[in-house]
């Protein structure tokens, strides 16, 4: 500053070094498809809320419900979900991620429900995740709706990213009916594998799948027509005007049809069967029947042959009411009480899902409460009823250790008392030392993102000790700092970390000359207990 006039001036100097922020450790980026919203763009949101605004509802299902009479009273004998088509799965996962804890995210929507998968989709929305700078997790549960090969393409796709940018961390699925993680582990190939984590079985939910009344199908199969000491009652719900009929089908080639406005029984399409019985036996057995007929009277329709498939009695015994298919809307105000019950049984019909959603809320959590340090492991699940498949002790002994490839796979497990908890916290690289943990591999993500952005101040400041001394400074506070909290392992910080910079010690003259200055980092990060040994021996009485 240069100084003309007289008078007083202050300068303030700077005497503490600039300091390290840390970054967020836990932004997942989830591709899928989604119902609405801006197609191949990254869009931050934080709640579950933001997401149905932007991205709308769920892919709506199509059910099958079967009743039939139980003691007069129609009642659901069973129901069937459709599974054709493509189910998509992104909206029912971000409910999970949100329900474990997850909180900022970004979503990708590479296309809607009427969009046929493709590997192509999910590429494009990973080349516009590329290009955002703050999420630190990728996950792809709807890739799993294409064929094996190109969902291990794709996991190795998010790999070569994460070991690119060295910020970022995969969650993969093992596809379902891998119980043996067999087909998983050779396909996901061998590079990058410490960017990422995988975990199995599939979770059995507690949500719901989502539908529309119309696309309930409600099928009434009556059962077997009855005698009055059975106590079977027909009845028709509208006006008489609709001149309603009811069908009783045998389980032969010939039918009854009732007429309820003329108070006729009709057989036809009878065939000939020299061991049946005739239609005029049929009439006679009627005219014989001393029960009540409900007003109603048997006749022969059309050129009746000789004989019946299969022989009844006059009781009516053994015919049964063919199947009568409404919507389920339709039965809301005419069969309450049948519809209450299907509306209380498709509630329970519960989703399965990949687990990884799961898992990411659960990093989420632990990061926010623990610290991205903490093993994501040995936490329940919330809005998980068990998971798809059991997987006993010697099961996690095949996948928590891969003797020849190392690609560790992390369970998990119901315990009785303790719920649903995620069992494992390797990496992919389950062989290496360095960097077998999950929480390691993040905790180091963390700092070199940390720091890189940090230092940035430095690019072509004077590469001289002045610079190097403030540059060591930051680090060394935001060290100290992680190390009082417990991320780094060590009585003392100089056990903790260390940081090295300047002339002979991380460079030479040339690397000052060739305009690089060198800053080294050692960390001792803090690893998990994974396996805790109890010894216990005999101890001689001594006294």
């Amino acid at each position: 500053m240069t100084y003309n006039t007289p008078g007083v001036y202050v300068e303030e100097i700077s005497t503490l070094p600039p300091s390290v922020a840390g970054v967020a450790t836990a932004i997942p980026a989830f591709i899928g498809y989604t119902e609405t919203g801006p197609a191949n763009q990254a869009v931050r949101i934080d709640t579950m809320l933001e997401f149905k605004t932007i991205f709308g509802g769920p892919q709506t299902s199509s059910f099958t419900v079967n009743t039939a009479l139980v003691n007069g009273v129609e009642t659901i004998s069973s129901i069937a979900r459709s599974t054709a088509g493509t189910q998509y799965l992104l909206y029912y996962c971000m409910e999970m991620f949100f329900k474990n804890g997850g909180g900022s995210c970004y979503i990708i929507s590479v296309g809607n429900y009427s969009t046929t998968p493709a590997k192509s989709h999910f590429e494009t929305g990973l080349g516009v995740l590329e290009k955002e700078d703050e999420p630190t997790l990728i996950l792809l549960p709807d890739a799993l709706s294409l064929g094996a090969s190109d969902y291990y393409d794709l996991c190795q796709q998010v790999l070569a990213q994460c070991g690119t940018l060295k910020d970022r961390f995969g969650i993969f699925d093992v596809r379902a009916g891998d119980s043996t993680a067999t087909e998983f582990r050779n396909g996901i190939g061998t590079n990058d594998l410490k960017y990422g984590a995988a975990y199995t079985p599939h979770l059995y939910t507690s949500l719901s799948y989502a539908y529309q009344e119309s696309n309930v199908s409600v099928v009434s199969r009556v059962g077997s027509f009855q005698t009055d000491a059975n106590g079977l009652n027909v009845s028709y719900r509208g006006p008489e005007s609709n001149s309603p009929k009811l069908k009783i089908l045998l389980t032969g080639d010939f039918e009854i049809s009732i007429d309820a406005s003329t108070h006729t029984l009709t057989i036809s399409g009878i065939n000939a069967n020299e061991n049946g019985k005739t239609v005029q036996q049929i009439l006679d057995l009627w005219a014989a029947y001393t029960g009540d007929r409900m007003g109603f009277e048997l006749s022969a329709a059309g050129n009746g042959s000789t004989s019946v498939t299969t022989s009844i009695t006059g009781t009516g015994q053994d015919l049964v009411f063919s199947d009568q298919t409404s919507n389920l809307d339709s039965i809301a105000s005419s069969q309450t009480a049948l519809y209450n019950q299907i509306k209380r049984a498709l509630s329970q019909q519960r989703i399965t899902l990949p687990p990884s959603t799961s898992v990411a809320g659960v990093y989420a959590k632990t990061d926010r409460e623990r610290g991205v340090w903490k093993a994501p492991a040995n936490v329940s699940l919330s809005g998980v009823i068990a998971p798809a498949e059991k997987i006993t002790h010697a099961d996690q002994d095949r996948l928590n250790v891969d003797p020849t490839a190392g690609k560790s796979i992390n369970a998990i497990r119901s315990f009785a008392g303790k719920g649903t908890l995620i069992w494992g916290a390797r990496t992919l690289a389950g062989n290496d030392n360095e960097w077998r943990y999950i929480n390691v591999r993040r905790l180091f993500n963390m700092i070199e993102e940390s720091v890189q952005k940090a230092t940035a101040f430095a690019v072509f400041e004077a590469n001289t000790a002045t610079t190097w001394l403030k540059v060591k400074g930051m680090i060394d506070s935001y060290l100290f700092g992680l190390w009082q909290q417990g991320a780094l392992a060590g009585p003392s910080p100089e056990a903790a970390y260390f940081v090295n910079v300047g002339l002979g010690k991380t460079m030479t003259p040339q690397d000052i000359l060739e305009g690089r200055m060198i800053v080294e980092i050692g960390i001792a990060a803090v690893r998990p207990a994974e396996f805790i040994i109890l010894r216990f021996s005999h101890k001689l009485q001594e006294a």
